[in-house]
């Protein structure tokens, strides 16, 4: 879809994606009517009765969460959306535990096989 934008319509001199009809940058007011339209365009009509990526923020804020439910670091995923490990923390809780408790049970799971790792016996 991206690239069907920029074959379609290039990139403004200053590399914006999107741009008004004169080529400037969007209007603060018109900013929520052109996402409203994005999104009615883009999205099937049960995808927008959900409200799904209702603001651009929804975005930011599900590449997060995806992040950490596939695994990545937190640490690396607080740098990637560029704020302190901190923030992250708080406003991401419910992922950090769902990541926690999934690596309690690999945990367990590897000690009930016996499957940790090898140690070889000490001479006494």
């Amino acid at each position: 879809m991206l690239r069907e934008h920029i074959e379609s319509f290039g990139v403004a001199h200053d590399g914006r994606l999107f741009r008004n009809a004169a080529g400037n940058c969007i209007d603060h007011s018109a900013y929520s009517i052109t996402w409203r339209r994005a999104r009615e365009a883009a999205l099937t009509l049960d995808e927008h009765a959900l409200e799904l990526a209702k603001r651009p923020y929804d975005l930011r804020h599900a590449g997060i969460s995806f992040w950490l439910a596939s695994g990545v670091d937190p640490a690396e995923c607080a740098r990637r959306a560029g704020q302190g490990i901190q923030v992250l923390f708080r406003y991401y809780a419910k992922f950090l535990a769902e990541a926690r408790n999934h690596a309690n049970t690999l945990i367990e799971d590897s000690m009930r096989r016996g499957e940790g790792p090898d140690v070889p016996p000490q001479d006494v």
